[in-house]
């Protein structure tokens, strides 16, 4: 009777890990992305239809990139004049543009312009848009335009 009492009982199961933090480094997790996470999203007010090209370059660096779109602003089915936009502002004065491109240019000395000129726009709004960039100093301008089908 006394052998039953001291015999050591065999077992085999290690003790679980225990998951009671687990909640608390999946919510730190979550709180952490939503805080460091930019999300940039721009309204267009503008239509931009871009043109064709052969010769695509890629820009890596997208924190370095400013956009610029002219196109005729969106006015339901119709369209309306050759507008330009920065940011999510429409831009009526083509003179505020070299204000505001030079202040973003003082704060980032590597800015790309990078504009997205609809097929269809005024080339005389362009050829301004242009010059407000030259007084400026915004020197490094590229022109986005969608990949040319083999075909065209």
């Amino acid at each position: 009777m006394a052998s039953e009492h001291f015999q050591s009982r065999n077992t085999d199961t290690s003790p679980g890990i225990s998951t009671a933090s687990l909640p608390d480094i999946v919510f730190m997790l979550l709180i952490f992305f939503m805080v460091s996470t930019v999300l940039r999203e721009t309204n267009l007010k503008v239509r931009t239809r871009l043109p064709a090209a052969e010769a695509l370059t890629k820009i890596d660096q997208k924190r370095l990139i400013s956009y610029l779109y002219i196109g005729p602003i969106k006015q339901g089915e119709n369209q309306g004049q050759t507008a330009i936009q920065i940011d999510d502002a429409l831009i009526e004065n083509k003179q505020a543009i070299r204000q505001i491109m030079y202040t973003k240019l003082q704060e980032q000395p590597k800015l790309i312009v990078s504009m997205k000129v609809d097929r269809r726009s005024q080339m005389e709004v362009v050829n301004e848009v242009q010059q407000e960039l030259r007084e400026a100093g915004t020197l490094r301008i590229n022109y986005s335009s969608t990949p040319a089908s083999p075909g065209s």
